[in-house]
């Protein structure tokens, strides 16, 4: 074997050790064991099988693009604040100052690809697998058997044809019409999930304003590259594997569509979605929440008016009176004292007692006028 083969061993013998059980369960249940969609759907289960065990990863891959919308303020700041500097030295700290807030925020422009990169592993174990079955069922492979794949299942495998072509049969591998027919049909339909998918996940899951920054921009080009990546390297892929990366899409198509319309991103079209499907849903009970809401209002009224703070007003109206009204009553004793006063200490100083000293006079004037102010209504 290659360095290559002995590298991928032990994931040649866990993607190995799959098959053969969904085989054995299919066989068990009536399907023939010899039977091209009994392999093909032991491949559709190993597929299952793997997507389970990425959920975990899955939901980080969406948290992740979730963050790409918290950092976009930051971006947009960045865009505004290296706006029309070209030189070298201005991009390298724009790009690492992106980097920085990308780190912080605990995400990456190339969140959505996760899965891909983690499947990358399984899915050249899977193409090794497929591609060792003609030796291995001819007895000319490295090791006798690949796990529990023996060379007795290896041979009914190879054997296997779905629609007139094995599961180990390429493109440019196979002259035979039948095999380049399904192989085309299976690698448009790779290359058309593989773009849907992205383009889910990335155009419509996303807010306008997070596509408008060279990572989103490098992330959107990425979107249409790896559909044609795959378009062009296809050719050279056994059907199996084209059944399972075509699976894998599907699988990722409806595990999105299941999040992204529950709990699609702010300000995304998704979300624009959402809010018009639970609109129309209020729409179609909103008589019996009407209703309640009115019944509910009636009595909900008085509480509003004993809550309404006319107390406060008055004592805002009081307030600015009981200041002038205090400082009028400290001032009102004074002014009659003072006019009761002057008269009275006028007339104390025209008479004889007045110029006793002391001012004794003055004080019994003020008493004086002070006894006599009740006897003034009298005259």
């Amino acid at each position: 074997m290659s360095f290559f083969d002995n590298l991928l061993w032990p994931l040649k013998v866990a993607v190995a050790w799959i098959m053969v059980r969904a085989h054995d369960v299919l066989t068990f249940i009536g399907m023939d064991p010899a039977g091209g969609w009994t392999w093909l759907l032991s491949i559709v289960a190993l597929v299952l099988v793997i997507r389970v065990l990425l959920i975990p990863l899955f939901v980080r891959q969406i948290k992740a693009s979730r963050g790409m919308q918290l950092v976009q303020p930051e971006m947009q700041k960045l865009q505004k604040k290296y706006k029309g500097k070209t030189d070298p030295a201005s991009r390298q700290a724009m790009q690492q100052e992106m980097m920085a807030l990308y780190k912080d925020a605990g995400t990456s422009p190339f969140a959505s690809c996760l899965p891909i990169i983690a499947q990358m592993p399984i899915f050249f174990a899977l193409f090794r697998v497929l591609v060792s079955l003609q030796p291995l069922s001819e007895g000319k492979y490295a090791r006798p058997t690949i796990g529990p794949l023996t060379q007795q299942l290896a041979a009914q495998a190879e054997s296997s044809e779905v629609f007139g072509a094995s599961l180990s049969s390429t493109f440019l591998g196979s002259p035979d019409t039948a095999v380049k027919i399904v192989t085309a049909g299976l690698i448009l339909i790779m290359s058309a999930t593989t773009l849907f998918t992205q383009r889910q996940l990335t155009m419509k899951n996303m807010p306008a304003s997070a596509l408008d920054n060279p990572m989103a921009k490098q992330q959107k080009m990425m979107m249409y590259i790896l559909p044609l990546v795959f378009a062009f390297s296809g050719v050279n892929f056994p059907i199996g594997v084209l059944v399972y990366w075509s699976t894998s899409n599907l699988w990722s198509m409806g595990q999105q569509f299941f999040v992204i319309r529950n709990s699609p991103a702010p300000g995304s079209e998704a979300e624009k979605a959402y809010q018009e499907r639970q609109a129309r849903k209020a729409r179609r009970r909103g008589k019996s929440l009407e209703d309640e809401g009115t019944v509910l209002a009636e009595p909900a009224e008085p509480r509003g008016q004993r809550e309404q703070p006319k107390r406060k007003e008055r004592q805002k109206r009081t307030g600015p009176q009981l200041a002038a009204a205090g400082a009028g009553g400290s001032g009102e004793p004074t002014i009659d004292g003072g006019d009761d006063e002057e008269p009275t200490g006028s007339t104390a100083s025209t008479k004889p007692g007045g110029s006793k000293p002391g001012g004794q006079g003055s004080a019994g004037a003020a008493g004086t006028g002070g006894k006599n102010r009740p006897k003034k209504p009298k005259k």
